[in-house]
């Protein structure tokens, strides 16, 4: 048939039907028009509660409640329709659900004119289940100005006494994964005290009250799946029937974590002293008529069934001395598993959802031969700290069951917990999960939210995602979408201010999370311990951390205050309290640096940095005060711990004893790249790092005093071309105790004269003269033969992986992601069409090339790459790369981790593996380095080529120099 004709039948059957092809307006709440809400009565409960819930919704946005009927025949004018394709109400209005026939959770949205005499028009939402059903009534609450967080984030919608919704008829396309949600996790110090405590007191636990809450926010984020909560602060979810007939009344599927098998809650559930070792090799009846019991009792339920057996928590298999010999009993086990659905829920097991989580140690099992039937999910994971530890390979991808992914945005463990504030990249989220689809990973995600606040928005992003992958295709992509999450609670006017925010948050936390400055580990637990950030080189990382973070504070500061701010108890809880908490941990720990650091250095001002950090620390209580008591109401009372696991890292600032001792000095100087420890006497004459023109920067000089006295003092350059401040005073005052200033040259008295200059300056008062001697490196333009691009500064080139200058691409190449890496522009080798080992031919491998210029006599240069701590796809692969300068033989380097090793924990706390390669000689003049690709989804954030032994440490991303 001819397009043409095509369309025009299509119109007909529209038409005819009385459904409107075109976008049309629908009154929902006018002065002469009022809506009705009409479902069917008799059928799931899921109709009825979401028909109410969208009543509710229109009352929030208009202040009118509309009438909820079971009667069609008693509604009249406009009325909106809520059923699924089975639903005899719709049949019998003739309402067409072809659209939906045999679809997996999904909806369409209809307005048809008269489908009674006494009805104007109806908008019909019909889904092809009870929640394809849900999706489309929550999907025209958004469409109203209803936030899927109106509740959990206490986000209000904008007030209108005219509600009118254009709807155009619109079919969704079915899920991208079909098996979608959450687990409640480590729920011990937020959701359980708050759940127990004031919200559902009369359970005193997380109970069908909590979880109708909780179910609903599942639906209204098109989501489907409950890992229920399973600490033991919690009850076991089948410990109170309302919790197990809420879910069947909200259509929520049931499973159980990566350690519960068949439904279990073992650390509430399984009793040792009653019913002997978890092992099922010595204790085979106990365990089976313990899982039979719960299999029984849940036939009937919507359930997903976790196969297997670990451990009672998150913990290795008993009776077992190795993965090789747990694998014909895990096999076993399964099979007894497999009778037990085979016996209570379905004779043909294969129609019964199950998953094999291979999670920790079960990774090695399953990779010593582990047969799981095919109709079982393989649940892979990531490592706990957002990086997947493996995919299903070709061979795998082909089973019936498929595979998901079980990924985390809250931990507690080694090597240290995150269950403050949530900080996970949504970069690396959306990397590392569309990664998973594109290898097939469609069957079952599910995301540790921990106590769900404050994991808002990541939770939005992972269920965003899940539901339609589509749009998550490109790292630009992060950018709209957390523009829209923006604009839909704080309006247009502010999205971009607050979306940019959020990004420079994420960003700073991915360089280390704030659960990780007291750069101390768990289990076993360690000290805090001084950071890694440098204080005396790079212009003072630390301080330059906390006046990145300190800025954030004020803007979000700022926002909230005001006037006519919109959400503003919203804003509090998703952003303005984790960016805060943020900023305060960071001056804790770094404020305490300094009192360390600047106390060795006999500097009054260490006292002041000390009262810093505690202040910091006062501040985060405080903050976590209001939170709990006073934000919206009182209602998020107990929902908030500053010190969850009351690990080193959340405690008061052990400060360092200020050992302050009596000098011949008064005063003293420290400039940039000093680092002495000089508690009496200081040195005469100090030197700054060369000044080059090509990077033209400053160099900072403390001075400060070392006794309670007041100064005056002055700096006195020998040269007209060095600048500076060059005078203050010192007093023994908070503020007034150090002043730094800035060195820096005047070019333009140097322009006619190339080469290196000298000078000094001279810093007096109170009979005592400090010389810091200046050096100017006045290379010019010419003496590069015009060169322009990368160039040395300091000694080193700084390249970030995205500043290419040629490239050579196949289907084995590079791609970019502007949201990875310390950098924030990433290449990733592309892995979609990577399923066979890589050639390493290098005269025609796929790689890029920097060109960059160095100006010193290099005799044993070294190259430090730096790549994001993924790891291979799967058992075919490894981590490696190939890199080359001025057209040497590929050395090829491979940076995979052995699981919980120590080089593994350092790069999850700092999301950096780093390796270290030498190359011959470098002559100062024009190189070229090349990075080939050779495994897939390496991920290589940039490079650091230092070419002096003097290197001095640097934690934070050192920038580009360029021409």
């Amino acid at each position: 048939m001819h397009k043409h004709n095509r369309a025009y039948l299509i119109l007909l059957i529209l038409l005819t039907w009385g459904i409107k092809a075109y976008a049309v307006k629908f009154d929902v709440v006018t002065a002469q028009s009022k809506v009705t809400i009409v479902y069917e009565e008799g059928r799931q409960n899921l109709d009825s509660i979401t028909a109410h819930l969208l009543a509710q919704d229109i009352q929030r946005v208009t202040g009118y409640l509309p009438k909820v009927l079971t009667d069609i025949n008693a509604a009249k004018g406009n009325v909106i329709i809520v059923g699924t394709a089975q639903s005899a109400l719709l049949v019998k209005l003739n309402v067409n659900t072809a659209s939906l026939k045999a679809k997996w959770e999904t909806y369409a949205l209809q307005v048809i004119d008269h489908p009674t005499k006494s009805i104007n028009h109806a908008l019909a939402i019909i889904g092809s289940d009870a929640r394809g059903m849900a999706y489309g009534v929550f999907d025209i609450s958004e469409r109203m100005g209803v936030s899927p967080w109106y509740w959990w984030a206490d986000v209000k919608p904008v007030q209108q006494k005219v509600l009118t919704l254009e709807i155009k008829a619109y079919t969704s396309a079915p899920p991208s994964v079909k098996y979608r949600g959450i687990f409640i996790n480590d729920e011990d110090w937020g959701l359980q005290p708050w759940a127990a405590k004031t919200y559902e007191p009369e359970t005193g636990d997380i109970g069908p009250k909590t979880y109708a809450r909780i179910f609903e926010l599942l639906l209204r984020l098109k989501a489907n799946l409950i890992w229920p909560a399973m600490h033991p602060s919690t009850k076991a979810f089948y410990s109170y029937p309302g919790n197990a007939k809420v879910a069947a009344d909200y259509q929520i599927e049931v499973g159980s974590s990566h350690a519960e098998p068949m439904l279990r809650n073992n650390v509430g559930e399984w009793n040792e002293k009653t019913m002997g070792h978890f092992n099922y090799v010595t204790n085979k009846q106990s365990v089976y008529n313990y899982w039979e019991s719960r299999v029984k009792e849940s036939s009937a339920n919507n359930a997903i069934y976790t196969m297997g057996m670990r451990g009672v928590h998150d913990s290795g298999m008993e009776g077992v001395k190795g993965p090789k010999e747990a694998v014909p009993l895990l096999e076993q086990i399964i099979a007894d598993q497999r009778g037990l659905l085979q016996k209570y829920v379905n004779r043909d097991a294969t129609k019964v959802p199950q998953v094999f989580t291979i999670y920790k140690e079960v990774l090695d099992v399953y990779e010593n031969g582990l047969t799981v039937p095919d109709d079982i999910t393989l649940m892979w994971t990531d490592d706990n700290y957002g990086y997947i530890q493996r995919l299903s390979n070709a061979q795998e991808q082909q089973r019936k069951g498929g595979s998901g992914v079980y990924y985390h945005a809250s931990y507690w463990g080694r090597p240290h917990d995150y269950l403050w504030l949530s900080t996970t990249s949504p970069g690396l989220m959306r990397e590392e999960m569309m990664k998973a689809y594109d290898m097939n990973a469609r069957e079952m995600w599910v995301l540790n939210i921990g106590d769900l606040k404050p994991c808002e928005y990541n939770m939005q992003l992972f269920l965003d995602m899940a539901y339609q992958a589509g749009n998550f295709e490109s790292s630009r992509d992060l950018t709209q979408h957390l523009q829209r999450w923006c604009a839909a609670k704080w309006g247009a006017g502010k999205a971009s201010h607050i979306r940019a925010l959020l990004q420079r948050y994420y960003n700073l936390a991915w360089e280390r999370r704030p659960e990780f400055m007291g750069w101390s580990q768990t289990e076993p637990t360690t000290k805090t311990n001084y950071t890694a950030y440098n204080h005396f080189a790079y212009g003072d990382e630390a301080a330059n951390r906390v006046g990145a973070y300190q800025q954030l504070a004020q803007e979000a500061s700022s926002i909230y205050n005001s006037t006519g701010m919109l959400n503003k108890d919203a804003f509090y809880e998703l952003v303005y309290y984790p960016v805060n908490g943020a900023s305060l941990i960071n001056q804790k720990f770094l404020y305490r640096d300094k009192a360390y650091l600047y106390g060795k250095q006999n500097r009054l001002v260490a006292q002041e940095y000390a009262e810093k950090s505690r202040k910091a620390y006062q501040s985060i209580f405080t903050e976590t005060e209001y939170y709990n008591h006073k934000l919206a109401g009182g209602k998020w009372n107990n929902i908030m711990s500053m010190q969850p696991r009351n690990l080193p890292v959340y405690q008061e600032p052990d400060l360092p004893a200020f050992n302050h001792k009596t000098s011949a000095e008064s005063w003293g100087i420290a400039p940039e790249g000093w680092y002495g420890d000089t508690l009496q006497v200081s040195p005469a004459t100090f030197t700054l790092p060369v000044i080059s023109q090509l990077a033209d920067k400053s160099y900072f000089v403390d001075v400060y005093l070392k006794k309670d006295t007041t100064l005056k003092w002055k700096a006195i350059p020998s040269q007209p071309w060095i600048t500076l401040l060059n005078q203050g005073e010192l007093t023994n005052q908070a503020g007034k105790r150090q002043i730094r200033t800035y060195v820096s040259i005047n070019w333009k008295l140097l322009a006619k004269q190339p080469g290196l200059h000298s000078g000094k300056i001279d810093f007096t008062t109170a009979g005592k003269t400090y010389t810091v001697l200046v050096k100017a490196d006045n290379l010019t333009s010419v003496k590069l033969a015009g060169y322009k691009g990368l160039i040395e500064k300091e000694g080193m080139v700084s390249i970030f992986a995205s500043s290419y200058t040629g490239q050579k691409s196949d289907s084995h190449h590079w791609d970019t992601d502007i949201t990875l890496g310390y950098s924030q522009h990433a290449l990733i080798a592309n892995y979609t069409k990577m399923h066979a080992a890589v050639d390493t031919n290098w005269a025609t491998a796929s790689h890029v090339s920097y060109d960059f210029y160095t100006l010193t006599d290099a005799s044993r240069p070294q190259l430090s790459v730096f790549t994001v701590p993924t790891h291979p796809l799967n058992k075919n692969y490894g981590m490696r790369y190939a890199v080359s300068v001025d057209g040497s033989k590929p050395q090829v380097v491979n940076f995979k981790t052995e699981a919980r090793s120590n080089e593994w924990k350092n790069n999850v706390l700092s999301n950096n593996a780093i390796r270290k390669i030498n190359f011959p000689a470098l002559k100062p003049g024009k190189h070229q380095l090349k990075l080939y690709v050779v495994d897939p989804g390496v991920i290589v954030d940039r490079f650091l080529i230092n070419l002096t032994p003097d290197y001095k440490p640097a934690y934070s991303l050192i920038p580009e120099n360029k021409l």
